[in-house]
């Protein structure tokens, strides 16, 4: 999300976005320090918005571009005359020193594991060192750090030093760009306030941690601020050599150097032409760009991104309804194997279930009752029977006994 802006809480129609602003016109300063009569007005890239989840991402594809490909030497390690024992010798099977006579003899070489062995996969010139980044995205990237250059909070809460500065953005005379000692730019500097950044950078040059300092980079030192002109007159011999400061010409603005690190707010010094070239490189929200071909500044979705002050302003609340008391509604927790509301909630098929098993119990109990009938009436038969038989034999052993 864009950060907060200062500017009205309403949602303006899109060919209107231009003409919003915070700071409609800059003052122009002159050499001596002093607000000359002449003002410029804000160029549109300053009202994009401030994406620093993009910057970070840019910026970071951007400082791998920069890279220059390092690679161990690929001999190194195996420049030994070294052979494998093989197995039955009760020792390792990797490679071993030939010969005798030393110590060295009979050692292990070639393994990473090993004295004077590569190093584990060995680095090679033809990693993939570059990333390739969406034009679209690096511009988009490159006009967000510019309208985060003209915010005083995110600028200081990057670490400069501005409390002397007029204003932020700070626009010089354009005559700075003749200058050629770099007493004139110091002197240019301090009048305008801004000389304390640079010595805050030179205090805080220190020696590098690491192995870098063996590197030719044995410094480490802060940022001061960036110099933006349009035609060099002498302007980069003047301000060259103070320490932290850089320069950069208008039509070639970088991302790395507007935001170091990937952290917005660099602290932007501009001369008054680089000032008002910067419609002709970035556009403006009504015409397109003259150097970039079909480019477009990126509009802001919200004309303020700043939601709590949305929501809480009079326009807003005056026509909300009152929040509602929220209403706590305790319930008894129901057993699922005693009750059946709650058995069905978890399992709904159990309703279909019980009913077929009840009836499928049902109908076997009919079947057992019925088949007990059955036997009930064999055996009953069967005594009928066996009585009868009894009956009509007594009378014949009666005649045989007489």
């Amino acid at each position: 999300m864009a950060c907060a802006r200062t500017v009205p809480f309403f949602f303006p129609p899109s060919n209107r976005v231009a003409e919003m602003s915070s700071r409609p016109v800059v003052s122009v300063y002159a050499l001596d320090g002093q607000a000359a009569q002449t003002q410029v007005p804000l160029p549109a890239v300053f009202r994009a918005p401030i994406r620093p989840d993009l910057v970070s991402s840019v910026h970071d594809g951007m400082r791998k571009n920069r890279r220059q490909p390092y690679a161990v030497f690929s001999k190194a390690g195996h420049q030994h005359s070294a052979e494998s024992w093989g197995t039955g010798r009760a020792v390792a099977r990797i490679p071993r020193i030939s010969g005798g006579g030393t110590n060295r003899s009979g050692q292990g070489a070639f393994g990473n594991m090993c004295r004077k062995g590569r190093m584990f996969a060995p680095t090679k010139v033809w990693r993939r060192w570059h990333q390739r980044i969406n034009q679209n995205q690096r511009r988009y990237a490159t006009a967000s750090a510019l309208a985060a250059s003209a915010l005083p909070a995110l600028v200081m809460a990057r670490g400069h030093r501005i409390g002397d500065v007029p204003q932020v953005p700070l626009v010089v005379d354009a005559n700075v760009e003749k200058m050629a000692k770099t007493k004139e730019a110091q002197d240019l500097l301090k009048k305008l306030g801004a000389f304390a950044d640079v010595e805050k950078s030179k205090e805080s040059r220190a020696l590098r941690t690491g192995r870098g300092k063996m590197r030719n980079r044995r410094h480490v030192q802060r940022r001061g601020p960036l110099v933006v002109y349009k035609s060099d007159e002498g302007i980069r011999r003047a301000f060259r050599n103070l320490p932290g400061v850089d320069l950069c010409p208008v039509t070639a603005l970088n991302l790395l150097q507007l935001a170091p690190g990937g952290h917005l707010g660099r602290f932007v010094i501009w001369t008054a032409d680089a000032f008002k070239e910067l419609d002709n490189v970035f556009g403006t929200f009504r015409k397109k760009s003259t150097q970039k071909v079909g480019y477009s500044l990126p509009q802001p979705i919200m004309a303020n991104a700043d939601l709590a002050r949305i929501i809480n302003s009079t326009e807003v609340q005056s026509v909300v309804r009152n929040a509602k008391p929220r209403q706590h509604r305790r319930t008894q927790k129901k057993n699922p194997l005693r009750n059946l509301n709650a058995l069905l909630k978890l399992n709904p098929y159990a309703k279909t279930f019980k009913r077929t098993e009840t009836a499928l119990a049902a109908r076997n109990q009919a079947r057992a009752q019925k088949a007990q009938e059955k036997r009930t009436a064999t055996k009953a038969k069967q005594a009928a029977v066996k009585k009868a038989k009894g009956k009509s034999a007594a009378p014949a052993a009666a005649a045989e006994k007489k």
